[in-house]
């Protein structure tokens, strides 16, 4: 559009004509945005904010006083605050080209004043030290003109043809060099060692094949052995079946045949010797039964030979009274008394000799048979009246 001025985007657009810019500048800075502008009333012109390069190329003489051709390259650029954009423009808007000479005059007044300072040694060893001191020492000098440096890089350092660092490295050489015939020789030694190591790997990787192998073998001849013997080995084993079964059968039959063997002969054996014992038992008591019987029929026996003897004691004490002299005192009644004392007599006289006769029992271990115990009953009642001597007088009182 007519008027309207728009600068790059590495680029700011300086207006001159008109208002003046920031502190007094003689003109207005514009960057990143466009702006009208006057024609013929107002002129623009447009200052790089791109990186620039310098190279240095210059002989500095160290504090040993040893000459040294340094060799650095700079990298730097306008600054992209208002300020540094004023001072730039100020001093190369016209001829900007003229940036990179100043910078590397700049640079090479720098270097020369650092490396004086320092030895070769330390020039040599420390090149970023040697390069941080040269940026800080012209910081403030390249700010001044509106520029900053973004790197340093000292690049070569020579010292022609005085040899100094050839010398200064000679001890170092030797020892990289003997660092590295060690080296070699470590490298050689290793790789014998691998060889060997690889020649045993493979010495012990074959015997192991040869091992695996042969144990393969030896599990195929296995399992053809086993197979080969798998039939007869069946055989056994069905056989071997066969006769634990049939020894099995035989201990069930034998086992069987003596069950009933107990159940045929010894549990009717059994059951005839309980039979004869209960039988025993049942004919021991029915003679038990049958003596007791018996005994009580002699006792009934006894009992009623003297039930019917007792009229006959009864007479034989009665005849004992004969002639004897009895006062009757109360007439009837005192002969009846006399009576039942006779008959009272008689069965006291019938008790003793049943208690007699027990304990001839039992002394004899015997029974006596009723004509027995008849003939010792009379024996003893006669007995008893002869040993009274007389027929004398009887109290009955």
């Amino acid at each position: 559009m007519f008027g309207y001025r728009v600068p790059a985007p590495d680029e700011a657009m300086l207006i001159s004509g008109g208002r003046r810019g920031l502190g007094g500048a003689p003109f207005r800075v514009v960057t990143g945005h466009g702006k009208f502008v006057l024609p013929v009333f107002r002129k623009t012109r447009f200052l790089t904010l791109a990186m620039c390069e310098s190279e240095v190329t210059e002989t500095c003489v160290t504090r040993q006083g040893i000459a040294l051709n340094v060799r650095a390259v700079i990298a730097f650029k306008v600054g992209n605050d208002t300020e540094s954009i004023i001072n730039a423009g100020q001093r190369f808007l016209s001829d900007q080209e003229q940036m990179s000479v100043l910078t590397g005059r700049i640079f090479a007044g720098h270097l020369r004043a650092i490396i004086g300072s320092m030895t070769v040694e330390e020039i040599v060893t420390e090149r970023q030290k040697l390069a941080a001191e040269v940026l800080d020492t012209s910081k403030t000098e390249m700010a001044k003109i509106g520029l900053i440096v973004d790197s340093l890089q000292i690049q070569s350092i020579d010292d022609g043809d005085t040899g100094y660092i050839d010398a200064m490295s000679a001890p170092h050489k030797a020892a990289i060099q003997r660092q590295a015939q060690i080296a070699q020789a470590q490298a050689t030694q290793a790789s014998t060692e691998a060889e060997q190591a690889a020649a045993r790997n493979q010495a012990e990787y074959a015997r192991q094949t040869a091992i695996v192998k042969a144990e393969y073998s030896a599990e195929v001849d296995r399992a053809q052995a086993q197979a080969a013997q798998a039939g007869p080995l069946a055989q056994a084993h069905a056989q071997q079946e066969v006769l634990a079964a049939q020894t099995e059968l035989a201990q069930r039959q034998a086992k069987l045949r003596q069950q009933q063997l107990v159940s045929e002969v010894v549990r009717p054996a059994e059951a005839e010797a309980e039979r004869v014992r209960i039988l025993a038992a049942a004919e021991a008591q029915r003679m038990k039964i049958q003596a007791e019987a018996a005994a009580s029929y002699d006792r009934v026996a006894l009992d009623r030979m003297l039930i019917d003897q007792l009229p006959q004691i009864v007479k034989e004490a009665a005849g004992g009274l004969a002639g004897a002299n009895v006062n009757v005192l109360n007439g009837a009644d005192g002969l009846g008394e006399i009576a039942a004392g006779l008959v009272s007599q008689g069965l006291t006289i019938l008790d003793s000799v049943r208690q007699n006769l027990g304990g001839q029992e039992a002394t004899e271990g015997r029974r006596p048979g009723p004509e027995e115990s008849k003939g010792a009953g009379l024996l003893q009642l006669h007995s008893g009246k002869d040993k009274k001597g007389d027929d004398g007088p009887v109290d009955l009182d």
